[in-house]
């Protein structure tokens, strides 16, 4: 065990012999939350809560894996190095501020001050990345080019005016603020982009060829670079049917969706929403909670029974029914009509059996298709998706090499998985991509893709996915479903496959970081 003389820059938390092995004990230093780690014959110190969203890391999970230990964020599986609290793996996007460690006569001391991290060497500086697109994925490559000491130009491709933001608060958190607070926050602030020199240009793609790594907007402007990252995300998928585009009709995939209808909403209001999948159902949520009436038009009787299994899908539609939901469903809508006098505005849908239910507006949730119409000579997965490899690089004609210097990453992309290619739409699915994209460019070892992680958040109750997407056969369920605190493993072919959760958060963050692993314990100790 290590010694050395006190400082007075030091704080006396604990007794190296009261730390268990392999625990996350959470202390104060001088008010600051910090958590303390003894792995083995070490001690490790980190600030208390994720520089992501703050979470409280002492509910996450630390665990040994073959590239070393790591802490897991319990609330969005962000991945950091035990020893130094680096970054291993998003949704945050900075490494874990790490604290002075001394241990003196058997008491384990702490440092007032985060340590400095060292600034990375700068290379490639007259290498250039174009990122087509402002999403997680672009995002995220962009933090990572920067963070690993790319100093080469970097231009970010985008449509929206608005600076990056967090997608994934649309459905959750902007529909449920006042007008005049409904915006989603922003990923990184202006300095990020000024200081790190990373230039935005606003604009819509109309072209880009692989060969020549040339991007084509929509204005004329041309733009190249010696690596190119398509990460244009997805567009929101529109049924063919009469009168979709009518005025009062909405699809909720952009800033700007989320600011109309939170302009509008009023508790006198009746809404329908077609379709329930994720963001109907967070949508629904959101809605009731400013006192909007939601019907909900479902092809099926139990939302999400594809993703959770009929048990949890079940007690979801419970809980939206208890929170004043209603459901119509095995029905489809033929129709969107206008009332005479509504000038052409939507006043609710038609179903297959000839009901109209009329509606102040309609929202759309029946999914999205990938934006990649303007890229070709790529090799597709049956939706559109870009196919790459596990260094996000395209591949062509089953050439895993496909075309130097040009990736893809996020809703865009495809990546193998037990051997065919899976499109994976979930924010951190979308990081942990263009971060991996980001370290290809520079040459630097690439970790495997890791099993993709969701969350979804309705009337007040979280539930965690982990998995590929793949169908299953048989569902094991552990805990209490209607108290939403459980444990679902999913199996196909008498293999676990996937896993979700709800008030299991340390349990989930173990898995995302080793689910063979946890699996293994987990049947070990009779869970």
């Amino acid at each position: 065990m290590p010694q050395s003389t006190p400082n007075a820059d030091f704080r006396d938390l604990s007794a190296f012999d009261a730390l268990e092995d392999g625990k996350i004990m959470p202390f104060s230093l001088d008010g600051t939350p910090v958590v303390v780690i003894r792995d083995g014959d070490s001690v490790h110190a980190f600030a208390g809560k994720c520089p992501h969203k703050e979470a409280p890391l002492e509910q996450g999970a630390f665990c040994r894996t073959e590239k070393g230990s790591v802490l897991v964020c319990p609330w969005h599986k962000a991945v950091f190095d035990a020893v130094d609290g680096s970054l291993v793996e998003p949704l945050a996007l900075d490494p874990l501020p790490q604290y002075p460690v001394q241990v003196v006569d058997g008491r384990v001391l702490v440092g007032l001050r985060p340590m400095q991290r060292e600034a990375p060497e700068k290379r490639q500086e007259n290498e250039s990345v174009l990122l087509l697109g402002a999403g997680a994925a672009a995002v995220s490559a962009a933090v990572t080019l920067r963070a690993e000491g790319f100093a080469g130009t970097i231009t970010m491709v985008s449509e929206e005016k608005d600076l990056p933001y967090d997608r994934t608060a649309l459905s959750k958190t902007v529909l449920v603020s006042e007008s005049e607070k409904a915006h989603a926050p922003p990923v990184r602030d202006e300095e990020f982009y000024s200081e790190r020199g990373i230039t935005r240009v606003r604009g819509h793609v109309a072209q880009f060829d692989p060969r020549t790594r040339k991007a084509k907007l929509q204005d004329g402007t041309e733009l190249t670079a010696d690596h190119v990252l398509i990460a244009t995300g997805a567009v929101t998928r529109k049924p063919d049917i009469p009168g979709v585009d009518m005025k009062g009709v909405y699809t909720l995939h952009r800033e700007a969706d989320a600011e109309r209808i939170a302009a509008i909403l009023d508790p006198n209001l009746a809404v329908t929403i077609v379709g329930s999948g994720f963001i109907g159902l967070e949508a629904a949520s959101s809605l009731r909670q400013r006192g909007v009436g939601v019907t909900i038009i479902s092809d099926t009787e139990i939302p999400m029974e594809k993703q959770f299994g009929r048990e949890i899908g079940i007690r979801l539609r419970q809980l939206h029914e208890e929170n004043g939901v209603a459901f119509v469903s095995d029905a489809r809508v033929t129709k969107i009509y206008a009332d005479d006098g509504k000038d052409g505005t939507a006043s609710g849908v038609e179903l297959d059996d000839g009901t109209r239910l009329p509606a102040a507006f309609v929202l759309l949730g029946v999914g999205v298709t990938p934006a990649t119409d303007y890229v070709s000579g790529l090799e597709r997965d049956k939706s559109g998706a870009i196919v790459v490899n596990s260094q996000m690089r395209v591949t062509r004609d089953g050439d895993t090499g496909g075309y130097p210097g040009v990736y893809a990453a996020g809703d865009a992309s495809a990546v193998f998985h037990d051997g065919a290619p899976r499109r994976i739409e979930h924010w951190r699915h979308a990081e942990v991509q263009g971060r991996i994209a980001a370290l290809a460019m520079m040459g630097h070892d690439t970790p495997n893709v890791p099993m993709p992680w969701f969350w979804t958040q309705q009337f007040g109750k979280k539930i965690e996915l982990l998995g590929w997407g793949e169908n299953f056969d048989n569902v094991a369920l552990e805990g209490d479903i209607r108290g939403f605190k459980f444990l679902a493993t999913y199996i196909k072919d008498g293999s676990p496959i996937a896993l979700a959760g709800a008030g299991h958060a340390a349990d989930m963050a173990r898995a995302a970081v080793d689910f063979d692993g946890f699996l293994k314990e987990k049947a070990g100790s009779g869970l």
